[in-house]
């Protein structure tokens, strides 16, 4: 007999009733029942319920340990009375009387409790991660995060990619957020960066003429964390195909994604594969008021400001007046709701640090607010009509400069959607983004910026590079948006040495910037390019959906908390003067901080 187990937690029925058998694992639970002990034994798999009575040597040692202690079981399978039968676990028609126990390891009094997953401080959690881990749903999440890469893996081979590795140490890449620098020790004074993503290297596996790539690639960002975002580190499923356009990479990759979450849906429905909408961005942010749309709910956004350029309505006639916009949201089937769920709704505008929402109300016909007094009756019908809107239907208004208006629509589309429960949970709606703006205006900086990716073609190409108004270039480039989350983003590439460069020209890089930053694809586009593009998909986020957790640390092993500290680890920890003078560095502490080695 196997020295701990013949069987896991999860194995033993019925079958096997009468067997002597071996098992091991973590004490999960105890319940003492005057004389008899019930223990529920726990490993990787499952549960079984081990019994002891004063007939067994082992209810004493039992008895003596805490939850959590690891102990192997030798004993007989039983059949558990009819009563006692619990259908909802795998070995739920047996128990195992224990004939003699080991103890492999006794556990201390715990800092927080495995058993019942009750909410627990975070930093608690993540200190003692290894318990944390031992609960069942973040178990069960992790698992299910290991099964989805698996299946990514296995689908993309199937469509003819290939795993490749590309280098954790690397040079700098402009990638919109802060680097992890790495400092040389054999060169001093330079430094090697954790790369944000592979961008570089996977188009020049393009230009060395592999077809198609892919690879559950590790990416590093010294940026502030959030729900969707971890700090420090994430996966992303990364991926380049040569002489494609991005049709071709929306016709390969939405059966991959849609087959993964339709793998892992559940009883959830998965948009079919060939039916993501394609929505320019443009058009996203006007009627979602983002380019990442959760197309569960069924609100969409107006521009009524046409309706408003002469109104009884003062404000919102000076604000079109000035060039701004009135943006709408309507509120369907609201006549039973109180004057409170408007006056609600424009508070918590306010404490967004907008000016506030407006909004109409409408109950049999009969209109109601400050704005459908002023702007009128038969106005407001004309603009229901135009809208669709019924006699029970309000309208909440955001009214601004266009960029405010569209953010503030967008916020509350998605709280008006979610206070009249028109959100439907029963579905994964996935969707593209396309036609974004090559260029954006930065105006901390006052100049062109890349709005996205620097290496996505433009639209049009040099022509429209050497011609066009920079902010009016849209960019095949390329987002994949589920439920309200952006989980992929991708582009077909600019693979033309004189386009990079002039790109690069027009937000105020020279040439010469371009060969130093970018020397290793400027040389290689040199040789003959072939057109390529890809795209990235947050492995993470994915998971994150298909689990329903609510924050990414739900499914990761050995997250950072908001701080970007690992507790358990300890990290980021002080050096050693010796490895510091080893990588010629020295800790100048920040100005008003007193230095812990002075």
């Amino acid at each position: 007999m196997h020295p701990y187990r013949t069987h896991t937690c999860a194995q033993l029925s019925a079958e096997n009733v009468g067997e002597t058998v071996r098992l091991s694992g973590w004490i999960h639970r105890k319940r003492d029942h005057g004389g008899v002990l019930f223990v529920d034994l726990r490993d990787h798999y499952g549960l079984t319920q081990i019994v002891a009575d004063s007939d067994s040597p082992a209810l004493a040692v039992l008895e003596g340990l805490r939850v959590e202690s690891v102990i192997t079981i030798e004993g007989t399978v039983k059949a558990r009375v009819a009563e006692t039968v619990n259908a909802n676990l795998a070995t739920g028609a047996i128990e195992v009387f224990a004939r003699g126990v080991t103890v492999q390891s006794a556990a201390e009094e715990l800092p927080m409790p495995v058993a019942d997953e009750q909410p627990y401080p975070e930093d608690i959690r993540l200190k003692y991660r290894f318990l944390d881990l031992r609960r069942e749903t973040l178990h069960r999440n992790i698992m299910t995060r290991v099964a989805v890469i698996a299946d990514m893996r296995q689908r993309m081979g199937a469509v003819g990619f290939n795993e490749f590795s590309t280098p954790i140490l690397t040079a700098s890449s402009p990638e919109g957020a802060r680097d992890f620098l790495v400092p040389s020790r054999i060169h001093a004074g330079k430094f090697y960066a954790l790369p944000q993503a592979p961008q570089q290297y996977k188009q020049l596996l393009m230009v060395a003429g592999f077809d198609r790539y892919f690879q559950i690639a590790p990416c590093f960002r010294d940026e502030d964390p959030r729900a969707d975002r971890l700090p420090g580190e994430f996966y992303q499923l990364d991926l380049e195909m040569s002489f494609v356009t991005q049709e071709e990479v929306w016709e390969t990759m939405e059966p991959v994604i849609q087959g993964t979450f339709a793998a892992f849906a559940g009883d959830k429905s998965v948009t079919p594969a060939g039916k993501f909408p394609r929505i320019p961005y443009d058009e996203a942010i006007l009627k979602y008021g983002s380019d990442k749309p959760d197309l569960r709910n069924p609100l969409i956004i107006s521009d009524v400001s046409s309706h408003f350029t002469q109104s009884g309505f003062g404000l919102f006639e000076k604000i079109v007046g000035g060039g701004g916009v009135v943006r709408v949201i309507p509120a369907p089937a609201t006549h039973e709701k109180s004057r409170k769920f408007f006056d609600d709704m424009n508070d918590w505008a306010r404490k967004e640090g907008y000016a506030g929402l407006g909004y109409v109300t409408r109950k049999g016909g009969e209109f109601g607010g400050p704005i459908a007094k002023n702007h009128g009756p038969e106005r407001m019908a004309e603009l229901y009509a135009e809208l669709g809107l019924g006699e029970n239907d309000g309208l909440f208004f955001a009214a601004g400069k266009e960029a405010d208006a569209a953010k503030l629509a967008g916020a509350a589309r998605i709280r008006v959607g979610e206070e009249l429960g028109l959100i439907d949970e029963s579905r994964f709606a996935l969707c593209w983004i396309v036609d974004f703006p090559f260029y954006e205006w930065n105006e901390d900086e006052k100049k062109v910026d890349f709005s996205h990716n620097p290496f996505s073609m433009p639209q049009g190409g040099i022509d429209a590079l050497n011609g066009q108004d920079p902010l009016t270039i849209k960019a095949y480039q390329y987002d994949l948006v589920c439920n309200g989350y952006e989980i992929a983003s991708g582009s077909i590439r600019n693979h033309m040495p004189e386009t990079m460069v002039k790109a690069f020209e027009i937000v105020g890089l020279s040439k010469a910037d371009v060969e130093e930053r970018f020397g290793g694809m400027y040389r290689a586009f040199q040789y003959g390019a072939p057109p390529h593009g890809g795209m990235a998909a947050g492995v993470d986020r994915i998971i994150m959906l298909l689990c329903g957790a609510k924050n990414l640390r739900e499914i990761s092993l050995f997250p950072m908390n908001q701080r970007a500290e690992e507790l358990l680890m300890g990290a980021p920890s002080p050096a050693e003067p010796r490895a510091l003078r080893d990588l010629h560095l020295r800790v100048v502490e920040p100005v008003g901080k007193v230095s812990q080695t002075s």
